[in-house]
C-alpha cells in the first residue's frame, strides 16, 4: 500500500446476530447484534478501510458466522476460538477462508489452561507453521507466565485491550512489566482497544498508548474499536471509537505508521 491516504484498520470488532446460540459460559447476553453487512456500512461511513473480527467468548468455538463473513468480504480478516486438538487440515481450511489467528479468550477463567500440555504445544506449533498469531485477552496480572510461554514457543502474539493496565499504577506492576518486556522481543503486538472499559479518563489512556508505543514502536501497536461495545457501562458509538484514535495517538505520522503496520500484519 503506497501513496495517498492510508486506510484505517479496525483490528478488533465482534460480529454476531441474535440468532446465534451463546456458549454455556457466556458472561453476558447482549441485547443487540452487529451483522457483517451492518459493520461494512459503518466502515464506509466512518472512513475505515479494513476490519478484523475478534472471536467472541460469548460464542465459544462457534466460528461459523465469522468464517462466512470472511469468505464473503475481502476487507475482513478474523481470529477463531478452537479446541487445542483441532486438526491441521481444519486450520488450513480456515486460513484459506481468511482466518489469521487463534484467540485465547482467558479472561474470567478460574484456572488457566496449561500451555505446556502436549495438546497446546501441538496447537502452538501449528499456529506458528501457518504464520498465524495468538490473540490474548486476559487480566493484566495474569500476563507474565502466559507471555513467557507464548514467546518461548515462537508464535506471534497480539495482546488485547492495552494489556489491561492496572487502574492505579498503569504498567508499573508485574503484569505491565511483563508486557513491556515482551513487546521488546519483536514477537508481540498490542491493541489500543476497549479503553472505555477501564473507567479512566482519555488523557490516562493516551498516556498508556504513549508508553506502549515507546516500548514497542508504532509498528507493533494496533488500534481497534471493540464494536459493538458489549457490556459497556455507558453508551459508546462507532464514531466515538474512531475519533478516539486521534486522541490516543495525536501524532498523525504515528497513526499512519500504525495503520500501515496493521494492514501488513493482517492483510499481507
Amino acid at each position: 500500500m503506497t501513496g495517498g491516504r492510508v486506510p484505517l484498520v479496525d483490528t478488533h470488532v465482534h460480529l454476531f446476530t441474535r440468532a446465534l446460540p451463546l456458549a454455556a459460559r457466556a458472561w453476558t447476553r447482549p441485547e443487540g447484534e452487529l451483522a457483517a453487512e451492518t459493520f461494512l456500512s459503518m466502515m464506509d461511513e466512518h472512513g475505515v478501510g479494513y476490519g478484523v473480527v475478534s472471536a467472541m467468548s460469548l460464542l465459544g468455538d462457534l466460528n461459523d458466522y465469522t468464517i462466512d463473513a470472511l469468505r464473503e468480504h475481502g476487507r475482513l480478516r478474523g481470529t477463531v476460538i478452537v479446541d487445542p486438538t483441532t486438526d491441521r487440515y481444519v486450520l488450513e481450511r480456515m486460513k484459506a477462508d481468511g482466518v489469521v489467528g487463534v484467540r485465547f479468550q482467558w479472561r474470567r477463567l478460574a484456572d488457566l489452561p496449561d500451555l505446556t500440555d502436549p495438546a497446546y504445544r501441538r496447537l502452538l506449533f501449528r499456529i506458528a507453521d501457518l504464520d498465524w498469531h495468538v490473540e490474548v485477552n486476559i487480566e493484566g496480572d495474569r500476563l507474565p507466565p502466559v507471555l513467557d510461554r507464548l514467546t518461548a514457543s515462537g508464535v506471534k502474539v497480539v495482546v488485547d485491550h492495552f494489556g489491561d493496565p492496572d487502574r492505579e499504577s498503569g504498567y508499573a506492576g508485574a503484569g505491565g512489566a511483563a508486557l513491556l518486556r515482551a513487546l521488546g522481543t519483536g514477537r508481540v503486538w498490542v491493541k489500543l482497544s476497549a479503553g472505555y472499559r477501564f473507567g479512566v479518563g482519555p488523557d490516562t489512556l493516551a498516556g498508556h498508548a504513549a508508553t506502549l508505543i515507546e516500548a514497542a514502536g508504532p509498528e507493533h501497536v494496533f488500534w481497534g474499536s471493540d464494536a459493538p461495545f458489549v457490556g459497556a457501562r455507558r453508551q459508546v458509538t462507532y464514531r466515538d471509537a474512531v475519533d478516539s484514535f486521534a486522541h490516543l495517538v495525536p501524532d498523525a505520522e504515528l497513526r499512519r505508521r500504525i495503520s500501515l503496520a496493521a494492514h501488513a500484519f493482517y492483510f499481507g
